[in-house]
């Protein structure tokens, strides 16, 4: 008699199981990562204490302390670490440990105080001091790089390899994309009306050497109303020692002169800043973004978009750039800088108009705007700025706070009651036993592949909470066995044939799985969402191993009963299967042992 249609194949299903357990395995080799990471408590890590900077020298508020703290948690959350801790020490304290080695990087964008300012430039030079001296030009132009107009091809001003003593339309352009007008790459500016800052001798033989005394050249800085920022621009050096000059990352002060963040091929620019125009709280989102080489993009980039304040505001700004571009193409007013923690992250001239879409894009050079860099630059624009400036007090790599043999013990443990799951089975259940066995061998493996992917994949680390997750995770699988074990016997007892049986006991077990399972998981998801540090790692792998369960149960527990219903060991009820209806039925009723003696084939 053939087989109904809708017969079940338990073979397909374990062979798609396993080719998914395979795909698993090789995504685990092609990440390069074959062996769990470990958390902070089973391998060490980075600890740094961050001390909060007030301009009295007094405790900051309590309530910038809790908000420091959640935007930590937020950012490092948001870079994929796991197992994390960010907590407050005293009034003015916060320790940031990080699992796993080589976390400095990280620990320094936690603390990063991410002030995001859009100002308008009102004076440019080389980063070398300027006080009784002409500005020094530059001479090594690179790619520079700007903000776009609703994200289409940022401008690219023209390079001059050969400066030249007159103004022209040509920027050159600093690391990072920070074009500089002619003034800056002239070798002798001269006064004029222009934005652009000049100098001359005051007085000069035909020869261009002094005939008198030299005195201090005259710069003519327009707009800039604040004598002490420009006093404080022409000493300014940004090649040595910190790049944040004083003040640089104050909001409320009207002038600033700053440095850039970095240099970019042995070349650092200095500003002066207008007002602030735009502020990082109107930022709404941010993401890092890759080359585009169809839009003339070879760099990675940060996309930000604006609230609508921020859209208008930022409108505003380009407007009054754009505007002085028109009149005067080299003017440093052209210019609009963004501006992080009191340093210029890149200044693009605005040459094609107002940018009223609300939003914008931080881009540089290739070889320093990589991946890493704009990745890293997105996630702390994403969650805010802190409301305080910290500083480093103390940066130490820390070794396993509990060591190998915690983690010995922990293994053993679990081995302990993975034997006991096993003997149990075993004496129960028989060679039925085995199905449960074989199937707590499968979600081990699948856990483990698991694991691994979402350690390499989401940072996930294996802490000693997320180990006794999992330990007590072996109960709640041989549950499900059990369940669907015992209903399987029930019905054999009712005197049906075994292959019948397995489908009708699939019917009514796997409802109370399900329900028991979904309980356990929502259990989990609970805890995972109120809960912090290791009770958070605990509930996630108790969730995770509650998935893998009922993928275990239905994919491979189910269909391999089938299939050994089908032998006949199991078929035919021998003693050792487990499945013998003599022994069943003397359970069920001792006054007839053989009375309901009957073949289980189908």
């Amino acid at each position: 008699m053939a087989p109904p249609k809708n017969a079940p194949k338990p073979g397909r299903t374990l062979l798609a199981l396993f080719a998914i357990m395979v795909v698993m395995a090789g995504l685990a080799v092609w990440q390069g990562q074959t062996k769990p990471k470990l958390g902070l408590d089973l391998a060490g890590g980075t600890t740094v204490t961050l001390t909060a900077k007030t301009a009295n020298g007094k405790n900051p508020p309590a309530n910038q302390m809790d908000q420091a703290v959640k935007i930590m948690t937020k950012r490092v959350n948001g870079l994929g670490v796991s197992d994390a801790e960010v907590a407050k020490q005293g009034s003015n304290n916060i320790v940031v440990n990080v699992p796993g080695e080589g976390q400095g990087r990280v620990v320094n964008l936690i603390g990063t105080t991410a002030k995001l300012q859009f100002r308008q430039v009102f004076a440019v030079a080389d980063g070398k001091p300027s006080t009784g001296a002409a500005p020094t030009p530059s001479a090594s132009p690179s790619k520079s790089a700007g903000a776009k107009k609703d994200g289409g091809k940022s401008p690219s001003p023209s390079a001059s390899s050969s400066p030249s003593g007159s103004a022209s339309p040509s920027a050159s352009s600093t690391p990072r994309g920070r074009a500089l007008s002619g003034a800056m790459t002239a070798p002798t500016p001269k006064p004029s009306g222009s934005a652009a800052p000049s100098a001359t001798p005051s007085a000069s033989s035909p020869l261009g050497q002094p005939s008198a005394p030299p005195t201090a050249p005259t710069q003519e800085y327009p707009g800039v109303t604040d004598k002490a920022v420009i006093s404080q621009f022409e000493a300014l050096n940004c090649y040595s020692g910190d790049r944040r000059a004083p003040g640089s990352n104050d909001p409320n002060r009207k002038f600033v002169a700053a440095c850039d963040q970095d240099e970019e091929s042995g070349q650092a620019a200095k500003y002066i800043l207008g007002p602030v125009r735009v502020l990082g709280e109107s930022v709404s989102s941010a993401s890092a973004m890759p080359p585009n080489a169809q839009q003339g993009q070879a760099s990675w980039s940060v996309s930000l978009k604006f609230n609508g304040t921020g859209a208008r505001q930022f409108g505003e700004v380009t407007t009054a750039a754009s505007q002085a571009y028109q009149q005067n193409p080299s003017s440093p007013q052209a210019q609009v800088a963004i501006v992080l923690d009191g340093q210029v992250v890149s200044a693009p001239s605005i040459r094609e108009g107002a940018i009223t879409g609300g939003t914008a894009s931080i881009d540089g050079p290739p070889d320093s705007f990589n991946q890493q860099y704009a990745t890293d630059l997105a996630n702390v624009l994403k969650y805010g700025a802190l409301p305080l400036e910290f500083k480093q007090s103390s940066i130490d790599e820390v070794s396993s706070t509990l060591g190998s043999d915690q983690l010995t013990g922990g293994l053993v443990a679990g081995a302990i009651g993975l034997g006991l799951v096993v003997l149990y089975c075993l004496f129960y259940y028989r060679g039925l036993g085995l199905v449960a066995v074989t199937s707590l061998v499968v979600a081990s493996a699948i856990t483990y592949e698991a694991v691994v992917i979402l350690g390499e994949g989401m940072g996930f680390r294996l802490s000693l909470p997320h180990i006794i997750g999992l330990i007590v995770s072996i109960g709640i699988t041989a549950d499900s066995f059990i369940v669907y074990f015992e209903r399987l016997r029930d019905e054999l007892r009712a005197g049906r044939k075994l292959r019948s049986s397995v489908e009708n006991a699939w019917k009514r077990a796997r409802r109370t799985i399900l329900v028991a399972d979904a309980v356990t998981f929502l259990a989990a998801l609970v805890l995972y969402f109120l809960a912090v540090g290791g009770v958070a790692g605990f509930a996630f792998a108790m969730g995770l191993t509650t998935l893998i369960d009922v993928v275990v149960v239905f994919f491979f527990t189910k269909p391999m009963v089938a299939l050994l219903a089908r032998t006949n060991f199991f078929g035919r009820g021998h003693p050792m299967s487990g499945l013998d209806p003599r022994r069943l039925h003397k359970a069920q009723d001792t006054s007839a042992p053989a009375a309901r003696t009957t073949s289980q084939e189908a």
